[in-house]
């Protein structure tokens, strides 16, 4: 294992089980104080406010695999858009189901979960605040430096939560120190906006003051971290002019550059690479764990040889039939156009079964789990039999948060958590933000070029590999020799550069239609879908209610889940709790759209 996890996993499981900053949700769980034991003394040093940090750091992942993930954001921004379904069973967690369904109301558990988390997030980074000052002013404060970028990468995980709550929820209460707001405290400040301000000035702070690495602790915060942050704050605000500067200055720096493999951003061998600008460090041990919480939700179910998880979150025939291409290796770019990409729904594993021959873009089999393709090295995926309900969850399983079976030896356990990292900004984002703000200013070959830069990566990125020829799958995965070639690649793949030119880029119609799909493509299932296109939406009125009224009239055909339900700009956000607007009756308010 890792010597710098081994030692973050030690600390995290020290601060995590003995200091538990909020544990209810009560009018005061956002500035309640850690346990008595651990009060004064214990954390009035250097060590304590560098122990609640590293609390603030694990907080990240979320509190449970649902309502109040983080990180991944599956729940809210991959299974409420056209990427994913929350698969398993239809009357398994059917509180997601109301949020898949956009029917999600004040009551729903999973509003509560979020809220509550996102608030320990703040409340553990405002303690962090509050013992650095008690320290500082006392008989051994620590370095000048070391306290400011405490300081810093307070601010930048305080600006994170409240980023994460805005994903969510329309309007919240940025909550800082009472010193901060002048002597109020978290129950009596209002939700009166989206806090971007506030969110702002704190990646402000970050930005001045935190390092550009941190040698040997890749998972800290840095200065590139912040502008990234700040980046994407400009981003869902449609304020491109201000994010261009930012996303230049990451470009320029040359501190980050795109790995070879496509997949090397996902594989837990190949971690803290050159790409990542900002990754949350997972891992496990036979005494605890920090990890998200997912592997084992996205487990094949019921049957497999790798340990059997939940059968949640699986991908949609949309987002499938994203990765079509044409002769050239390019984008379909109207949906319209593209054809139904042959699968197994509802197909029994016995009943033999060829897949598609269309050509697709490489990442889609790095994205998901298909019949016919490998499983990360576990076996052939043999369709149904690794499926727990086709017709609730379709035929695809994500790939993306299991580990290689390669690795099986690093888990804990049955690996239902691994250890793999999630990489939560890394160069590709940047690139691709910026080819958005190239299309608006009307610099469409500049856009083309940043797209370009993506799409070159993919076409010399190593494929999924091994050509089966075997039309049924044994439920262990295993296929005979002979009807396996592990010299072709999986499938016909074929993924090209847009060529000087192209009519995808010849308006800024077709431009941004060409760059929002490549983002679709290069972060499917990575919890950005459905924020992207509420902000795509925002940004013209209408582009997510047309694309998600297509999904849905798409999806239907393929399952029923969907059939008649609806989206309009009324259910770009989720509702606040009602159980906190009963704690804070007076002080907040519910979304109009939920009144």
């Amino acid at each position: 294992m890792n010597m710098n996890k081994l030692i973050s996993l030690i600390q995290i499981v020290l601060i995590s089980g003995s200091i538990t900053l909020i544990s209810s949700c009560g009018e005061d769980f956002l500035t309640q104080a850690p346990p008595a034991s651990l009060a004064g003394p214990t954390l009035e040093t250097a060590q304590g406010v560098e122990g609640i940090l590293t609390g603030a750091y694990r907080t990240m992942i979320g509190g449970d695999i649902f309502g109040s993930a983080m990180g991944s954001d599956w729940v809210y921004a991959s299974g409420a858009s056209d990427d994913c379904y929350k698969g398993s069973e239809e009357g398994d967690q059917t509180q997601f189901n109301q949020v898949e369904q956009y029917a999600a109301l004040p009551d729903n558990p999973y509003m509560a979960a979020r809220w509550q988390w996102c608030y320990e997030g703040v409340a553990r980074s405002n303690a962090t605040l509050e013992f650095l000052k008690i320290v500082q002013a006392g008989t051994k404060p620590m370095s000048a430096d070391r306290a400011k970028q405490i300081e810093a990468e307070a601010k930048f995980l305080r600006a994170w939560y409240h980023f994460s709550l805005n994903r969510v929820f329309k309007n919240i209460p940025y909550i800082k120190t009472v010193d901060e707001q002048g002597g109020k405290i978290a129950s009596e400040i209002p939700n009166k906006d989206a806090g971007w301000a506030d969110m702002e000035a704190d990646l402000d702070f970050a930005i001045a003051n935190l390092p550009e690495t941190f040698p040997g602790f890749p998972g800290r915060a840095t200065k590139y971290a912040a502008i990234t942050m700040k980046a994407q704050a400009f981003m869902y605000q449609n304020k491109l002019s201000q994010a261009k500067p930012l996303l230049d200055q990451i470009i320029s720096s040359g501190k980050f550059k795109l790995v070879d493999n496509y997949f090397d951003n996902y594989d837990e061998r190949t971690e803290n690479n050159a790409e990542s600008i900002f990754e949350l460090q997972c891992t496990t041990s036979a005494t605890g764990n920090a990890a998200m919480n997912l592997s084992g939700a996205c487990m094949i179910q019921p049957t497999g040889p790798a340990a059997v998880g939940w059968g949640f979150y699986q991908p949609s025939q949309n987002l499938v039939e994203a990765f079509q291409v044409t002769a050239d290796g390019l984008p379909i770019l109207n949906p319209a156009e593209r054809a139904v990409v042959k699968n197994d729904m509802m197909v029994s594993a016995s009943t033999p079964f060829t897949p598609t021959d269309q050509l697709l873009d490489l990442r889609l089999d790095w994205t998901v789990a298909r019949r016919g393709v490998d499983f990360l090295g576990w076996g052939i995926f043999p369709g149904a039999s690794w499926i727990r309900n086709h017709a609730n969850g379709g035929p695809y399983m994500t790939k993306k948060y299991m580990h290689f079976e390669a690795t099986r030896s690093r888990q804990a356990g049955s690996g239902f958590r691994n250890d793999r990292n999630f990489r939560y900004y890394r160069l590709a984002h940047v690139l691709l933000w910026r080819a958005e703000v190239a299309v608006e200013d009307g610099e469409l070959d500049k856009a083309r070029e940043l797209v370009n830069q993506i799409r070159s990566r993919v076409k010399t990125s190593t494929p999924v590999m091994g050509f089966v020829s075997a039309t049924t799958i044994a439920s262990s995965g295993v296929v005979p020799a002979a009807d396996i070639d592990w010299t072709k690649p999986a499938a016909n793949y074929k993924t090209e550069p847009y060529p000087a030119g192209h009519a995808a880029f010849s308006s800024k119609e077709n431009a941004r239609e060409a760059v929002r799909l490549e983002i679709r493509l290069e972060f499917a299932t990575e919890g950005q879908r459905f924020f992207d296109l509420r902000r795509w939406g925002q940004a013209d009125g209408s582009y997510d209610v047309k694309v998600l009224t297509d999904f849905i009239a798409h999806d239907s055909k393929f399952r029923d889940f969907m059939k008649g339900k609806q989206y309009n700009a009324k259910r770009r956000y989720w509702p606040v709790p009602q159980a906190q607007l009963d704690i804070q009756q007076g002080v907040l308010e519910q979304d109009p759209d939920y009144k």
